[in-house]
């Protein structure tokens, strides 16, 4: 542990932050064998938590995807007999993991990981009664880019939200980074020609498994709501474009993360030759991929100092994401992997492997939100925002600015990358803004709506809504933790406790303040709202319009809530004309 690391850690167990974590590993994995359900490969048993939640952890959708497996489209499970217990998380899939910020190691639990990785985990507040399967069921699709993350972090866990609200919650375990996403329609012969997009596709059987089997858990099949953060955002609208798909969900949620592109065949393949350049195989040694060992690939994917340069993710402005973020890598983030709070590491594929999804004409036939939303789900409502400060990571790394606008001005001229005379513009209208800003908090507010974490989102809102054919909501976060004295603002990622009510688990991120609650209300609140009826409106919020273009609608998340047209709107226009290259080729 680093000194760095030291002081920070230290200072969370100081504020007594770290016992708060333990309790929540305690509770989030707590209970006593409950009922056994019926699904189509077999029974399993969950957990039966407080008396009131059921879990289901590591249920199998898929069968495993190592071997000859490896690489190609999911396949069902092999049916069992007897019962399966249910009560611990299955495999990851195989990835690099994170290196998170201090305060967000704690939430994750870092379980094992191999290829037999299809595996979803369930929240219900009832199994096997006589309502039909009428919950809203909604389905979690976990950031880390494309790259890394999982289901199981303990800000995910969905039993809170599935307890308030009545609701089913699934998180879906899929095939990540060269496992998930390697193209090799062009390299493998017929044999991977319709192998592509892996890991979506893992998503679309794990949704056909939910079609197939939540009545049973007390959802109802006929009301799914995908939501997502990040990477998992990225998901969200790639499956928007991806006629498989299509039947399997209702709504979608799109947090912090967009596809407004994602990768040409051509350069997928490329990303491939130069992976398997790595491994010491030939393009046309394909299928010897498939019998190498796990541990082979990861080590590929470990990032190297003088390696091949197609293997290594763009080392640009925070807007240089593709997939998960709209433009070139799956993250758009610096210091983490689309999706996990961390530092260090940056990459789309574990920083050895450029994981998106592909535009290969079949599983996904065009861009979802270039030049305009695809029709394909045009009747889908979608909810979609981000936070106020996503890339807060930068002060743990990189960015300890002075207090002075040299300064600002130096650190902005790498990062929003505008020529002198439009930067001046920027800075002056951000400050006449924000008055009371440090030179800190506005590099941060700057360096967020230069990235593609807020044009992206923007850009599917206005492609969407154009449409006309399903209602859109736009929000932002601005809640800032206090917790490590404030240093994390409202950093990528700080809105999922809230989401899921998981604000008690989360006190390393979120602090132990009573404003958490409220808030935790209110937001959770509109997600189910949402989930249940297309419209995220509620007694708790003000008025919160649909978004237009014209109008641009958008709910500010707060200790005080605010529905606002357009809200900063001398800012937006200011980064827009500083950067109209980004806007017109990247949304």
């Amino acid at each position: 542990m680093n000194r760095r690391t030291f002081i920070e850690t230290s200072t969370i167990a100081a504020a007594g932050l770290l016992l708060d974590w333990r309790d929540g590993w305690a509770q989030a994995a707590a209970g006593t064998p409950g009922a056994a359900v019926s699904t189509t490969a077999g029974k399993v048993r969950g957990l039966l938590i407080d008396k009131k939640i059921h879990a289901f952890r590591g249920v199998p959708y898929g069968a495993s995807t190592a071997g000859a497996r490896r690489f190609l489209p999911p396949v069902k499970p092999q049916p069992w007999s007897g019962v399966r217990d249910a009560f611990e998380l299955g495999l990851r899939s195989p990835l690099i993991d994170s290196n998170l910020v201090p305060e967000w190691r704690p939430l994750n639990r870092r379980e094992p990981m191999g290829e037999d990785c299809l595996n979803l985990n369930v929240w219900t507040p009832s199994v096997n009664d006589n309502r039909g399967g009428k919950r809203p069921v909604m389905v979690w699709l976990h950031g880390g880019g494309y790259a890394a993350g999982s289901p199981g972090m303990i800000a995910y866990d969905g039993a809170n939200l599935a307890r308030k609200h009545d609701v089913v919650v699934v998180g879906i375990t899929h095939r990540l980074n060269a496992f998930g996403f390697m193209y090799l329609a062009e390299l493998g012969g017929g044999k991977f020609t319709d192998a592509s997009n892996a890991g979506m596709r893992d998503i679309i059987a794990g949704l056909e498994w939910i079609r197939d089997n939540i009545a049973s858990f007390g959802g109802d099949a006929g009301n799914v709501t995908i939501f997502g953060q990040s990477g998992g955002a990225g998901k969200v609208s790639t499956l928007l474009g991806m006629p498989a798909a299509q039947g399997l969900f209702h709504k979608a949620v799109a947090q912090s993360g967009s596809a407004v592109t994602s990768m040409a065949a051509s350069a997928a393949t490329q990303s491939a030759e130069a992976f398997m350049a790595r491994l010491g195989l030939k393009r046309d040694q394909v299928e010897e991929l498939q019998t190498l060992p796990m541990e082979q690939l990861l080590d590929a994917l470990q990032p190297r100092s003088g390696g091949p340069s197609t293997l290594r993710e763009p080392q640009g402005r925070p807007e240089q994401g593709r997939g998960a973020t709209g433009s070139g890598r799956a993250d758009a983030g610096r210091g983490a992997r689309g999706g996990e709070p961390g530092r260090g590491g940056r990459g789309g594929g574990g920083g050895g492997f450029a994981a998106s999804p592909v535009v290969d004409g079949t599983s996904l036939p065009h861009d979802v939100f270039n030049p305009t939303a695809t029709t394909l789900s045009a009747n889908i409502p979608l909810l979609i925002g981000s936070t106020e400060t996503e890339v807060t990571w930068n002060v743990n790394t990189d960015y300890t600015p002075s207090a002075d606008d040299a300064a600002l001005r130096e650190r902005l001229k790498r990062t929003v990358r505008a020529d002198d005379v439009q930067l001046e513009k920027v800075i002056a209208i951000y400050k006449k803004g924000r008055p009371k800003a440090s030179h800190l908090d506005l590099a941060l507010i700057i360096e967020t709506d230069a990235s593609q974490f807020r044009s992206g989102t923007d850009t599917e809102a206005e492609r969407k809504s154009a449409l006309g054919k399903a209602p859109v909501y736009m929000y932002r976060f601005q809640w800032y933790s206090p917790v490590s004295g404030g240093r994390l603002r409202a950093m990528h990622c700080m809105d999922i406790p809230f989401v899921f009510e998981n604000v008690d688990l989360c006190k390393t991120v979120v602090g132990d303040g009573q404003d958490r609650y409220a808030l935790a209300e209110k937001m959770s609140s509109a997600w189910v709202a949402f989930a249940r009826s297309g419209n995220p409106n509620h007694k708790g919020l003000p008025k919160w319009d649909p978004f237009t273009a014209d109008k641009r609608a958008t709910m500010i998340f707060n200790n005080e809530c605010r529905a606002v047209n357009d809200p900063y709107r001398e800012e937006r226009l200011a980064i827009a004309a500083a950067q109209p290259a980004r806007r017109t080729t990247e949304g």
